[in-house]
């Protein structure tokens, strides 16, 4: 398999932003066939489909990885599988933007652990805030659905685990290719909980017609650009520019599912943006850009 070039730091960026804006798009959608069939079989229908759009696409056949690959592989696919159905378990209990905050503890563990400088820190605190004012410690989030508070939380721990493994599948250097191999593990990872849980007359033309929709913006196009981002971007500048998911979640759950936040939810939200927007400036002041793609 022949190793494609890493994209600039801009390219990377704007990668990252439009697989957010698909990813949460595509979260809202799948909210609304949660009522006909189910959190799980939704998961598990969009990572199919995912799986074999990408496999139509990139047709991976070709390429097999080479021995020492496929653990990276199968680490990717359970990683990003599990996430994904304990975080669409979590949407269904609580609003898509609160969920998204909540999820991103993972990701500033990850920042944390990863920080070398007190500013970095400061950043870090200020997402803490954020997300301390989402959990029913606070009046105003007392009313939150708690068993939701706390599947998000463990999606979490997935996403930074997520971000490794992807991180791994990077440096790979196949791009799609790589992309496609680990959503089938993904998918396969999924599955036995849909065969578990799912009651297949529900599978009606219309849904299986909006299951492939969600497959494509929810993760064949977001993976497949973020893969792209994390062969430029370290980890932990990924991490950080991935705490803009609960903003635009907010305004995706508002407008496609009209889901309101209380005053001090929006405030959360804009402490962990605020946390992503001073790291990711004084990050690129600390650094040229072009050395980030090392």
């Amino acid at each position: 398999m022949e190793t494609g070039k890493k994209p600039t730091v801009a390219m990377a960026v704007f990668c990252m932003v439009m697989a957010m804006v698909s990813i949460t798009a595509g979260a809202s959608l799948a909210k609304t066939i949660f009522p006909a069939i189910g959190a799980e079989a939704t998961t598990s229908l969009r990572l199919t489909f995912a799986a074999i759009v990408l496999f139509a696409v990139f047709r991976p056949w070709r390429f097999v990885p080479k021995k020492h690959e496929w653990r990276n592989l199968v680490f990717y696919g359970a990683t990003l599988g599990t996430m994904n159905l304990i975080f669409y378990m979590s949407i269904a209990r609580i609003p898509l933007g609160i969920a998204l905050a909540l999820e991103f503890t993972g990701p500033l563990a990850l920042a944390l652990y990863q920080s070398r400088t007190r500013q970095d820190i400061i950043w870090v605190i200020c997402a803490v805030v954020g997300i301390l004012l989402l959990t029913p410690l606070n009046e105003a989030s007392a009313d939150l659905d708690t068993t939701g508070i706390i599947l998000a939380l463990v999606a979490g721990i997935f996403w930074a685990l997520y971000i490794v493994a992807g991180k791994r599948l990077g440096n790979m250097g196949h791009g799609g290719v790589t992309v496609a191999w680990g959503m089938m593990f993904c998918a396969i990872t999924v599955s036995p909980v849909m065969f578990t849980v799912a009651d297949f007359s529900t599978f009606t033309p219309h849904i299986l017609l909006l299951g492939l929709c969600i497959g494509v913006m929810s993760s064949a196009i977001p993976y497949s650009l973020e893969i792209m981002a994390l062969k430029t971007l370290p980890s932990k500048t990924f991490s950080i520019l991935t705490s803009l998911e609960p903003a635009v979640g907010a305004v995706a759950g508002l407008v496609f599912l009209g889901e309101k936040l209380e005053f001090v939810h929006i405030i959360a939200i804009g402490f962990v943006v605020l946390a992503s927007s001073g790291s990711t400036f004084f990050e690129s002041r600390k650094k040229p850009l072009p050395e980030l793609a090392n």
